[in-house]
């Protein structure tokens, strides 16, 4: 989302990810923007056309292989669940796992969330974490 529309963190976030090419994302991820995004729908702070623009914007980056599309599988469920029965010291909820699962299937060396659990987990399972 912070890619696509300005939100606190946004310029932080742009930064990170500007000029990479090795920039993994999974559809799960292309859903929870577009549920931040109806919910602006909803709250009639974009348009429905806005919406489906950015919705059409995020895939076509995903299937121009402008982002590394990683799979949603039977194994990275199984690695999310370990995530979450092994990381006693944060308390991840589910998406979140699955996130962390990911990255790690994707072998990335790093993960970029704004998300204080995440973050936590990222680095608890030697991921480096954007920002800082």
């Amino acid at each position: 989302m912070k890619l696509y529309l300005p939100e606190p963190g946004s310029d932080e976030f742009n930064e990170v990810v500007a000029g990479r090419d090795d920039v993994l994302v999974a559809d799960l991820a292309v859903t929870e923007i577009m549920s931040a995004v109806a919910r602006r729908v909803h709250q009639k702070s974009l348009t429905r056309e806005a919406a489906r623009r950015l919705q059409h914007a995020i895939l076509g980056r995903l299937d121009d292989g402008v982002y590394h599309r990683v799979e949603l599988t039977r194994d990275v469920h199984r690695r999310a669940e370990h995530f979450l029965l092994a990381l006693q010291s944060t308390s991840l909820r589910a998406a979140d796992a699955l996130h962390l699962a990911l990255a790690t299937s994707g072998r990335a060396v790093s993960l970029a969330t704004f998300d204080a659990r995440l973050a936590a987990a990222a680095r608890a399972s030697g991921l480096e974490v954007y920002p800082a």
